[in-house]
């Protein structure tokens, strides 16, 4: 074990949180893989997961997924998984598989955690390097793949993560950052590399120990500015829990910061927003809670409806209770909104965007593409995928998903 001065806050916390679910002395308390190769074991002797439901051995590009309601195991129909992944360098011939017809090149490295990546009206890849405290931008791209410029757009920030940029449209004035605490802006015109002076706090927000990330949006007109602020636990009682206040959540502000309010509740870990073209509707990917099992909670994808409740802590997935808060807050039961999209648990969905370019298959158009960070505590591993979720032509989902990009893991 490492010494604490040697670890990141978030590396410290993830271990905080860990050892409050290790001593619960129930089921579902996780186990221990002692290591990366023991892992490797588990999934090899392992039998063939139950439909729908998957692990990494049997994800592959263009694949289709869907689970319902009805496939969900009872809670704590397995014990819960300690079983963290670990970077190793990539072996030889080592590379994501897609599908026939796309080719993946690497565009840039070297990066320190890279966590969210966002393109400005004039093309630019604006990037958090959320550990540094930095947001990176990357024009172009050269003949060999490359980026043709990149640069430092600004630095000093606080675990920054979404990008922003405002007025929607074609010349936006500010790039909005979310940090884990607040809120602030930096005055922007199409194609600076750096940021014109320094950073504006325009907003606080609920920050401390837990889900840190928080990712902004506009609406389309302009007019209100959504942030998404995660819970501060897995499963903590709001009503007991003070610092639980106005987390797991989607909160809405004027473009200035004003106005504060609660949009949307109930949403453990809303990761990425995003803003639907089609229809002009707010949609999240969201990170649902641990220590129920393999096959539970399911993670998600949906649009956010106002003043919708989103079930965390007191229910999950349609009607059903979280059994450690057996009896709380049956008033809620039938206000449970069912996400659209019920995505593998576990999966840990992070960014999302809606694709509305002309380079893939036709039918890809206006579908959702989601990054899934992949699983820490599942007995075997899965996620460490990106996935297409196809919408028809009203723009809902059709809750298939199919696979488009794996092999981030070797097992």
């Amino acid at each position: 074990m490492p010494s604490w001065e040697s670890l990141s806050e978030e590396q410290r916390w993830e271990i905080v949180n860990y050892l409050r679910v290790l001593g619960a002395s129930k089921p579902g308390s996780p186990r221990v893989l002692l290591s990366s190769e023991e892992a490797i074991t588990v999934a090899i002797n392992a039998p063939p997961p139950r439909a729908p439901f998957t692990d990494y051995r049997y994800e592959k590009p263009g694949r289709i997924r869907k689970i319902t309601l009805d496939d969900l195991p009872a809670p704590l129909a397995t014990t819960s998984a300690g079983n963290t992944p670990q970077v190793v360098a990539r072996p030889e011939n080592a590379w994501p598989e897609v599908p026939a017809g796309f080719k993946v090149e690497l565009y840039a490295t070297g990066l320190d955690q890279p966590r969210l990546i966002r393109t400005a009206p004039n093309g630019d890849f604006f990037v958090a390097e959320s550990q540094l405290g930095e947001v990176r931008v990357f024009r172009g791209i050269t003949k060999k793949g490359k980026p043709k410029q990149s640069a430092t757009f600004a630095t000093g920030l606080k675990r920054p993560f979404g990008i922003t940029f405002y007025p929607p449209g074609r010349e936006p004035q500010w790039v909005y950052v979310g940090n884990t605490d607040s809120v602030v802006r930096f005055a922007y015109k199409n194609g600076d590399l750096q940021a014109r002076g320094s950073a504006e706090r325009i907003a606080d927000l609920p920050s401390g120990v837990g889900h840190w990330t928080r990712d902004t949006q506009f609406t389309s007109d302009g007019t209100k500015m959504y942030v998404s602020v995660g819970s501060g636990s897995n499963i903590n009682d709001p009503d007991t829990n003070p610092e639980e206040k106005d987390r797991a959540d989607v909160l809405e502000f004027n473009p200035d910061g004003s106005a504060m309010r609660v949009y949307a509740y109930g949403i453990r870990n809303c990761v990425g927003l995003a803003i639907q073209p089609k229809t002009g509707a707010l949609w999240c990917s969201v990170n649902e809670r641990d220590g129920l099992g393999d096959d539970l909670v399911p993670d998600y994808i949906t649009r956010v409806q106002e003043g919708g409740f989103y079930r965390w802590p007191w229910w999950y997935m349609g009607k059903h209770q979280d059994p450690r808060h057996e009896g709380k807050h049956p008033e809620l039961k039938d206000k449970v909104i069912t996400p659209d999209v019920i995505l593998h648990p576990h999966n840990a969905s992070l960014q999302l965007t809606f694709y509305d370019g002309t380079q893939f298959p036709a039918e890809y158009r206006g579908d959702i593409f989601a990054a899934e960070h992949g699983s820490w505590n599942r007995s075997v591993r899965v996620g460490y995928e990106l996935i297409r979720v196809p919408l028809d032509k009203s723009g809902h989902a059709n809750r298939r998903i199919r696979g488009l990009h794996d092999g981030f893991r070797r097992g």
